[in-house]
């Protein structure tokens, strides 16, 4: 499967984002899905995902100012994030599907090319 990610910019703090990770094909009924980011000079981490029964989960660094949906009519995720931070700033990457392994979910699908957020005044 192919994925691309969109919507990232330049947002002031405070303000809001949708990223959006289109799939090339149908993937709702399969496996789960991934919201990962990278800053520069740390690690990618995983910010939310979605399984195939709709349930999400967030990183604390983003729980209640994240939101996941999706458009299963255009194999769309979408990430809404409010209240937006500096440290927020990141590409953000969509990885599907993630591998259920001992009791955690692993990046081990493929990555869309990435999307740039940038949190500054």
């Amino acid at each position: 499967v192919q994925l691309q990610a969109s919507g990232g910019g330049l947002v002031q703090p405070g303000g809001s984002l949708r990223l959006s990770c289109a799939a090339s094909k149908s993937i709702f009924n399969t496996d789960a899905m991934g919201w990962y980011r990278q800053a520069p000079g740390k690690q990618r981490e995983l910010v939310a995902m979605i399984t195939s029964s709709g349930s999400t989960n967030y990183a604390d660094s983003v729980k209640g100012r994240a939101t996941l949906s999706r458009d299963t009519a255009k194999n769309t995720v979408y990430l809404q994030m409010n209240s937006l931070k500096p440290e927020d700033t990141a590409v953000y990457y969509c990885n599907f599907p993630l591998t259920y392994y001992s009791g955690s979910y692993y990046p081990w699908g493929s990555w869309g090319q990435g999307t740039q957020v940038t949190v500054s005044s």
